[in-house]
């Protein structure tokens, strides 16, 4: 495993992280898949896990607790998140920082997911919307810097978004945010415009989520593909979308090379880009973390494939369907 410098915090975290949204309350989740899926990453060199407490209200936090706890000799870095007051994902421009992350908010959810991971600091702790016109707010801005003095977390970030990578930029610039999370794949390459530029400025670490694109760039999706009703993917992956996202898929497949899936191509993409820090793929099964993880062996994609691939860059906007 490769690792790569976390911007200003100067960690060192594996290239390619574990993302832990689908660990709990998904359909099919098994907790001792899971835990061996986890220790297999952790036994490959994985050392980066992004979870939050709105991922089965808190579960998912607990697993990673106890993750921690059972590799007391090696730096495990945990990354969570505070869920918004109102708890509607993502964030509205309408909404206000009261109606979000008020103060009171944000430190009684601090102390949750200490609780819930079993530490007494927080590595990296996330806001899990956002949006940037909170950024002299000093609502936040005295929760942050309370929860810091206090040693109860080393790092603050932002989790963007969807396809609206630029909606942090001038919370970056309040110097309090060490890392910013954001969807960056094949078809969503926004990121590079005007946020990955940035982050390079201010020494911000950049977490790359969605590296599947939500399982469109697994392959493996068609254009009768059902997900099951108490899965969130039924309402995302609605007929506009599904259509849209396989004929994408499909167009990438001609340009695979010889004995390359089109998820490995997918993450050699991602790795090719110095800006990000790490990726959070979500891997519930073994199998899947050794075939990711076995992607940060240092090898590119050739240039011209690259080349190509900026080719398919996907312009998408907020709808009510992308959440």
């Amino acid at each position: 495993m490769k690792t790569r410098r976390f911007g200003r915090t100067n960690w060192q975290v594996s290239e390619l992280g574990y993302g832990m949204w689908g660990l709990a309350g998904w359909t099919g989740s098994d907790i001792e898949e899971v835990n061996a899926s986890l220790e297999k990453a952790v036994s490959l060199g994985a050392n980066f896990f992004d979870t939050a407490w709105g991922y089965a209200e808190g579960k998912s936090e607990q697993i990673l607790g106890a993750l921690i706890k059972r590799h007391p000799d090696k730096k495990l870095y945990a990354a969570t998140k505070i869920p918004p007051k109102n708890f509607t994902w993502p964030s509205k421009s309408h909404f206000t920082i009261e109606a979000c992350f008020p103060a009171e908010h944000i430190i009684e959810y601090t102390e949750k997911s200490l609780k819930n991971l079993g530490v007494e600091q927080i590595d990296l702790q996330q806001f899990h919307v956002w949006e940037d016109a909170w950024a002299n707010s000093e609502e936040w801005q005295k929760a942050v810097e309370q929860l810091t003095a206090a040693g109860k977390v080393a790092h603050w970030g932002i989790s963007v978004n969807r396809w609206e990578p630029n909606n942090c930029r001038k919370t970056l610039e309040t110097g309090l945010i060490s890392s910013v999370q954001v969807i960056y794949n094949i078809f969503d390459q926004n990121p590079e415009d005007l946020l990955f530029p940035l982050c390079k400025k201010l020494d911000v670490g950049v977490i790359a989520r969605v590296p599947f694109d939500e399982g469109s760039l697994t392959g493996l999706m068609t254009y009768e593909t059902k997900f099951p009703a108490d899965d969130w993917r039924s309402t995302y992956f609605v007929p506009e979308n599904l259509t849209s996202s396989v004929d994408h898929a499909n167009a990438l497949k001609p340009l695979l090379p010889e004995g390359m899936n089109l998820p490995e191509m997918a993450l050699r993409f991602i790795l090719a880009n110095p800006d990000v820090g790490t990726i959070i793929p979500g891997m519930r099964k073994i199998k899947h973390v050794e075939s990711n993880i076995a992607c940060s062996d240092g090898a590119a994609l050739p240039a011209t494939l690259l080349t190509e691939l900026r080719n398919h860059r996907w312009e998408r906007q907020p709808t009510e369907w992308s959440q």
